[in-house]
């Protein structure tokens, strides 16, 4: 089969829908995954065992079962107990919280790295729980988590093509669609491959840019 772009022409508006669809998904999964990952973290540090060790235990479930299969518990089984979620806000939930995981053990390893003269410092001042954390503490852990925390978010775009098993609408489901409809696969899918390239470049460049300006900061 020759490459005909004539036809990639033709379903460029369609994969570019996907692609804005997938950037979003990944946006928002990010952001999830972030926020939630920053509470498991603290929660697991918690001193209060019945605090500390429930959160471990979920962090450790949803980190040694597949992504996909998570994604399928709550689009296809939530349902049968009354939770039914549209497939975008089950695959942001699904992907946020399954990368929240791997975030929370990235902020646990910036909290610890902060000194512990800080924590004293924080007390001594008669600083409050909340604003230790977030005057003194985050601000110095964040910094040199901007790499992983990085690595991630590029793995969650990556990863937004399961999101088709649970009929997302993304740029690799509309490319298949148009595959099956049309019986030309090659232009298609070579594109979606284009377009994760493309994409994931423009993101390491962005990211470095990021990780050497924060990194800075935290020095």
């Amino acid at each position: 089969m020759q490459w005909d772009w004539t036809f990639v022409a033709e379903i460029m508006p369609t994969l570019l829908q996907g692609l804005k669809l997938t950037l979003l998904i990944t946006l928002l999964s990010a952001i999830v995954a972030a926020a939630l990952g920053l509470v498991f973290a603290i929660a697991r540090r918690s001193r209060n065992p019945l605090v500390a060790r429930p959160v471990s235990f979920v962090i450790e479930f949803i980190r040694g079962t597949p992504l996909l299969v998570q994604l399928y518990f709550i689009f296809y089984v939530l349902p049968d107990v009354g939770i039914l979620l549209p497939p975008l806000v089950a695959g942001v939930i699904g992907m946020g919280l399954h990368y929240a995981t791997y975030t929370a053990e990235v902020y646990r390893a910036g909290i610890e790295n902060v000194p512990k003269g800080q924590w004293e410092a924080a007390r001594a001042t008669n600083l409050t729980t909340r604003q230790t954390w977030v005057h003194v503490i985050v601000p110095q852990a964040v910094p040199p988590m901007i790499p992983a925390l990085a690595n991630y978010l590029i793995a969650m775009f990556k990863e937004t093509p399961l999101l088709s098993a649970i009929t997302v609408l993304e740029l690799m489901n509309q490319a298949k669609s148009v595959a099956n409809s049309s019986y030309r696969y090659i232009e298609p899918m070579t594109m979606v491959g284009v377009f994760f390239l493309g994409m994931s470049l423009v993101s390491v460049v962005m990211l470095r840019w990021l990780e050497h300006r924060f990194g800075r900061l935290g020095k």
